[in-house]
């Protein structure tokens, strides 16, 4: 039997708090290379999704840092190696519902299950790896694969196709205005948990939850045939609880 639905992960902000962990190793990336002090995590905010040069650059135009082609592969290089080093001392566990989500998907032969990231292969694996995500059951694609990243589509259009799907079947889960903008542009339903952005940021998903632990595999499939209910655009983190 082929799928009828496709379920989309990003990876930083979705399947595990990876996003504390890129602020805080870039915030050590000015201060190392650049001299530049009083980073704050906000600073990177305009770079949510869009992968790791954007999301320097980000910051240095915060700061009024003008950096090279060279300063700037430099920079992100030196952050990628802090970050892998953070994901081989500390634990990152997945964040509540992930993995059930997951693990239903697989299961569920009406289902195919997707990571698409706009981090590169090094960097998203490891933090699969580390949240225990069966990535290797599941169709992958990574910064790597792309030419340009969100909120241009290219991405999630890419993970329709190796899945087999028309995107209006797929439902990505997002958690930053760039990723919900580029599931929209692509043409999916998009589910925008709160994790690292606030709901009035998340506005152009379909849906808008504080954690995945309320989404079921019927939560996807009532989306994709357009059977939810528009007046409930936003589930709480306990079970069953929404408002509008």
């Amino acid at each position: 039997m082929n799928a009828s639905y496709g379920l989309v992960f990003d990876v930083d902000g979705v399947i595990a708090d990876t996003e504390s962990v890129n602020r805080r190793v870039s915030v050590q990336v000015f201060d190392d290379l650049f001299g530049v002090k009083g980073v704050k995590d906000e600073d990177f905010t305009e770079g949510l999704g869009r992968g790791a040069h954007e999301y320097v650059k980000a910051a240095a135009r915060v700061h009024n840092l003008d950096l090279t082609p060279e300063q700037l592969e430099k920079a992100v290089q030196y952050r990628q190696d802090l970050f892998l080093e953070v994901l081989r001392t500390e634990p990152l566990p997945a964040y509540p519902g992930v993995l059930e989500l997951i693990e239903a998907g697989l299961a569920d032969e009406r289902f195919q299950v997707a990571i698409a990231t706009s981090g590169t292969l090094e960097k998203s694996r490891a933090a699969l790896e580390a949240a225990q995500v069966p990535y290797t059951k599941m169709v992958y694609v990574n910064g790597n694969d792309v030419t340009h990243k969100k909120p241009d589509p290219e991405l999630f259009l890419i993970a329709a196709q190796r899945m087999g799907l028309d995107p209006a079947r797929c439902v990505v889960i997002e958690d930053a205005p760039n990723g919900v903008q580029a599931a929209k542009a692509a043409g999916t339903k998009c589910i925008g948990v709160t994790n690292t952005t606030p709901a009035k940021g998340l506005s152009q998903a379909d849906l808008i939850c504080d954690s995945l632990e309320p989404i079921t595999l019927q939560t996807l499939e009532m989306l994709v045939d357009g059977r939810w209910p528009k007046a409930f655009r936003h589930m709480k983190k306990t079970r069953g609880e929404a408002s509008r």
